[in-house]
C-alpha cells in the first residue's frame, strides 16, 4: 500500500537508541532492545521501535516461515518480521508498517521518485539519496515519541546492511550527543576449557568502528553472567567504560530478561546518557505489573498439543506465546508438545492421548493437512478443548463436512482444485489476483458475535476486533446444511463466516482471524484464556473433587483496535 511521505526533517524525534548484532544472527538483539523499552516504558517514558530488515523483500508477506519465522501482521495489515511481535508483546502498543523498514520498501520509495523526476536530475546514489530515505522514515515514526529504539537486523559486516549503518553514521553526525545511543550486541563463547572469550567481541566491534560507529553500550550474550574481569577485558579492548559492559545471560523465559536487565542496571545507564535520569518515575511509583507478573507462583499445568506442518517455535511464536499468555492468566505453566501433521495422517491419535487441549494453526499449502484433520476429529470425537486459527478454522469445516455432514471428498478450493464440495473457497475479491505479496485480506477487521454463544462467554461482547491474514472463506453455499448438522457459526462479518464452534462440546472454537497477534503477557487473547479455561475445568473434573471451577472465560479488557479498510 502507498505510504504518505514527506522531505527529510532532521527536527523530527527527540532521542534514538540505535540495536546492532555482532559475531552471529539470533543472538536475541530484539529481546534486549524490547525489554530496555519495557523498563524505559516502566519508567513513564512514551517508547517506540522500529526493526530494520536489510533483506530486499518489501515485507515479509512472501517469506518461507520455516526459513525467516511465523509472518507477524499489523493492524493496519502489514505483513512484518516476527521481531515487531515481540515490540508489540513487550511494550503493549500498537505498530504499523511505517514501523519495519525493508531494503525492498527504501529502493522501491527511491526508484519511483527518481522516475517521476523528484530528484531534479542529480545522479541518484546511496549517499544521500538512500540514506536520506532510511532516517527519514526512523525518524517519522519517533516523532511524539520520548524515545525510538532501532532495532538493525542482521549482523555488522553483512554487505546488505551498510547502508543502514551509514545512515545510522551520520545520525550521530546530525543528533546532540545526548539525544542519541548505540548499543552493541554481541556473542561471549566459552572455551573448551571454560573461559569467557572476549575476541569475538573485539572483532565486531573493530568492523563496526571501521566504518565510523563506535558503541556506547556493549551487551554480552553468553550461558552465565559476565565475568568481572571479562567486563573489564571488553572495556580496555573496546574503549568504553566498564560499567557500559552489560550481561545478558540465557533465562528459563524471554519475558524474565527486563528483569535481568533492569538488575544488571542497563535501564539506568541508558536513561544517564539520554540525560532522561531526572524525568523519569521515582523507583517506587514505577510500574510494576511486569514483575509480578511473571514471577508469580505457578499452581497446576496444561498440556497442549500444537499440531503444525514446522518442527520450529519461530513459525508458530505467537501462538506459543498466546499459549503463556493464557497460562499467566490462570498462573498455571503450559506445556506445548510440538505435533508435526504429516505424523498424524495415518491416524497416530497415540501422539494426542494425555493432551489437555488441541491447537491447530494457520498455514499455507496442502502438506501436513490431513493430519491436522485427523487431530480435529481426534478432538471432536473425544471431547478435547480445541482451538483452531484461520486454517484450523477452515480444516474444522473440511473435517466437520467429511464426516458428520457425509460430503465425500468435501475439502478447500486452495487445497484441492478438483474439489466435488469446496466448502472452503477463495474470497470473490481475491479472484483475478497476481500478486501474491499484501494482497490477502489483511489487517484488523470487525466481527459481530451472536449471542448466547461461546464466542460471546469468552470475549464477553457482541463484537471483537482481530487481525486477518487469508484468500479463502467458508463457502456460502454449504453454511445451511453445515448449521443444520450442528456446526455454529457464531461470528460473522456481513456474509463471510469469522468463529464456528460445537455446542455440546467442552471447547471446540475455530477462528477465521488469528487472535494470537493480538495477545500480550497482561492481556492474554480470549480464545486462548478459553481454551485453558476447559482445559482446567476438565483436569478438575476428572479430579473427582467436585467438578469445574470458577470460570476465567469472559470478559475481553484489551483495547479496541480502529478498523483497517
Amino acid at each position: 500500500m502507498p505510504e504518505p511521505e514527506t522531505e527529510y526533517d532532521e527536527t523530527l524525534g527527540n532521542k534514538f537508541v540505535f540495536v546492532t548484532g555482532g559475531v552471529m544472527s539470533g543472538l536475541g538483539k530484539g529481546i534486549t532492545a524490547a525489554s530496555t523499552g519495557r523498563l524505559l516504558s516502566n519508567a513513564g517514558f512514551d517508547v517506540t521501535a522500529v526493526k530494520v530488515d536489510p533483506y530486499l523483500n518489501v515485507d515479509a508477506g512472501t517469506m518461507n516461515p520455516f526459513q525467516h519465522g511465523e509472518v507477524y501482521v499489523l493492524k493496519d495489515g502489514g505483513e512484518v518480521d516476527l521481531d515487531l511481535g515481540n515490540y508489540e508483546r513487550f511494550l503493549d502498543i500498537d505498530m504499523t508498517s511505517k514501523h519495519n523498514v525493508t531494503t525492498g520498501k527504501v529502493y522501491q520509495s527511491v526508484i519511483e521518485k527518481e522516475r517521476a523526476g523528484d530528484y531534479l536530475g542529480k545522479t541518484v546514489q546511496v549517499i544521500p539519496h538512500v540514506t536520506n530515505d532510511i532516517k527519514r522514515r526512523i525518524r517519522e515514526v519517533a516523532e511524539g515519541s520520548d524515545v525510538c529504539i532501532i532495532e538493525v537486523g542482521g549482523t555488522v559486516g553483512d554487505i546488505e546492511g551498510m547502508p543502514y549503518l551509514e545512515a545510522l553514521r551520520q545520525f550521530a553526525h546530525e543528533e546532540d550527543e545526548d539525544d542519541i545511543l548505540f548499543v552493541h550486541v554481541t556473542l561471549v563463547p566459552y572455551s573448551k576449557n571454560g573461559e569467557q572469550k572476549t575476541k569475538p567481541t573485539q572483532h565486531s566491534v573493530k568492523e563496526l568502528r571501521s566504518i565510523g560507529l563506535q558503541p556506547d553500550v556493549l551487551v554480552g550474550r553468553c550461558d552465565d553472567p559476565l565475568e568481572d574481569q571479562t567486563k573489564e577485558k571488553i572495556a580496555l579492548f573496546c574503549d568504553v567504560p566498564t560499567d557500559a559492559v552489560f550481561s545478558n545471560p540465557d533465562v528459563p523465559d524471554i519475558y524474565q530478561v527486563p528483569l535481568m536487565v533492569e538488575d544488571e542496571g542497563l535501564d539506568e545507564y541508558v536513561m544517564e546518557r539520554l540525560d532522561l535520569a531526572d524525568d523519569a518515575l521515582p523507583e517506587d511509583e514505577r510500574h510494576n505489573e511486569w514483575r509480578e507478573l511473571v514471577t508469580q507462583d505457578q499452581t497446576g499445568s496444561v498440556d497442549v498439543a500444537l499440531v503444525g506442518k514446522y518442527g520450529l517455535e519461530d513459525a508458530y511464536l505467537s501462538i506459543y506465546e498466546s499459549l503463556k499468555h493464557a497460562g499467566l492468566a490462570h498462573n498455571v505453566n503450559v506445556d506445548t508438545e510440538w505435533i508435526h501433521a504429516e505424523e498424524l495422517a495415518d491416524g497416530h491419535e497415540g501422539e494426542l492421548d494425555g493432551m489437555d487441549a488441541v491447537v491447530v494453526p494457520g498455514g499455507f499449502g496442502s502438506r501436513g493437512t490431513e493430519g491436522k484433520m485427523e487431530a480435529i476429529r481426534y478432538a471432536r470425537e473425544h471431547g478435547v478443548p480445541y482451538l483452531g486459527l484461520c486454517l484450523g478454522f477452515q480444516l474444522a469445516v473440511v473435517e466437520y463436512a467429511r464426516n458428520v455432514l457425509g460430503l465425500e471428498g468435501a475439502h478447500s478450493a486452495e487445497l484441492d482444485e478438483e474439489t466435488p464440495h469446496p466448502v472452503i473457497d477463495i474470497l470473490p475479491e481475491q479472484e483475478g489476483v497476481d500478486d501474491m505479496g499484501g494482497t490477502m485480506r489483511l489487517g484488523a477487521h470487525v466481527t459481530e458475535i451472536e449471542g448466547g454463544t461461546l464466542a460471546e462467554e469468552i470475549y464477553g461482547d457482541d463484537s471483537c476486533t482481530e487481525r486477518h491474514r487469508h484468500r479463502y472463506e467458508v463457502n456460502p453455499e454449504y453454511i445451511d446444511d453445515l448449521e443444520a448438522a450442528g456446526l455454529r457459526f457464531s461470528g460473522k462479518s456481513g456474509r463471510r463466516m469469522e468463529i464456528l464452534e460445537l455446542p455440546d462440546h467442552p471447547y471446540f472454537l475455530g477462528t477465521q482471524f488469528h487472535p494470537e497477534f493480538r495477545s500480550r503477557p497482561g492481556r492474554a487473547s480470549p480464545p486462548f484464556v478459553g481454551l485453558l479455561d476447559a482445559a482446567l475445568d476438565l483436569q478438575e473434573a476428572g479430579s473427582g473433587d467436585g467438578g469445574a471451577g470458577e470460570s476465567a472465560r469472559g470478559g475481553d479488557d484489551r483495547d479496541t483496535e480502529e478498523v483497517e479498510v
